[in-house]
């Protein structure tokens, strides 16, 4: 039987970030990928840059697609933008599994990771990254994106959409994976929020930072695969 599996990508990044899940994962799943507005070359459009849009640029592909309830695996932005989805529509969802998705935002942290951003230190310390980055989302300007994707951070810190009260109500299986090392999710925040999660299953993947590239492949196409089994089976 197949299985219907959407990934979904994180912040400043494309579909393009999970194309070795599409070749590793097993040719019984039906798998689909999108970019969001503003990234891999889609149009940045006022009003469109915010995680109640991505939430419902989720819900609109699922429908305009004609996909059953659908698993996801979303890495980073794209777990916090599936939850947001689930939390509102989780009769779309058969299952979801973040990795290195950050659930405590709050003005302070929205803060710290917005200096991230900043493009004339990411051209002195990365500039090959920003190189990339600037091909990668033309013909969007990068410091376009970096603005709004500022923007999107300070209003995560300013009104999260996802608080342990929401999530307590959700009854979607979710599996929150985080790498032991990875400084932006955090491991203690990672396995709160988890708990507050009726349905939730959490795991620290050891000596893995935060980046999708850092992540032993195999491993997580295991746990993405078996977390769907058991959604499919009824054991969660």
């Amino acid at each position: 039987m197949q299985h219907t599996l959407l990934l979904l990508h994180g912040a400043l990044a494309s579909e393009a970030q999970l194309k070795f899940l599409v070749r590793e994962l097993p040719s019984f799943y039906q798998v689909h990928c999108f970019c969001f507005s503003g990234h891999g070359g889609r149009p940045l459009v006022a009003g469109e840059f915010s995680m109640k849009h991505f939430a419902q640029e989720i819900r609109q592909f699922i429908q305009d697609q004609l996909l059953p309830p659908v698993h996801v695996f979303g890495y980073s932005m794209g777990g916090y933008a599936a939850l947001t989805a689930a939390v509102q529509w989780p009769e779309l969802f058969s299952s979801i599994t973040t990795l290195g998705t950050k659930f405590d935002w709050s003005p302070a942290s929205a803060m710290l990771e917005t200096r991230h951003l900043d493009l004339e230190k990411m051209r002195e310390k990365v500039p090959q990254f920003v190189e990339q980055l600037t091909q990668q989302h033309a013909p969007t300007p990068l410091p376009d994106l970096l603005q709004a994707t500022s923007t999107l951070m300070r209003g995560l810190g300013d009104a999260p959409p996802l608080t342990p009260e929401k999530l307590a109500a959700l009854e979607v299986p979710v599996q929150v994976l985080v790498g032991e090392l990875d400084k932006t999710a955090g491991v203690d925040a990672s396995r709160y929020f988890a708990d507050h999660m009726p349905r939730a299953t959490f795991e620290i993947i050891m000596n893995t930072p935060h980046p999708l590239d850092k992540v032993n492949p195999d491993l997580l196409v295991n746990r993405i695969a078996r977390f769907v089994e058991l959604a499919e089976e009824g054991m969660l």
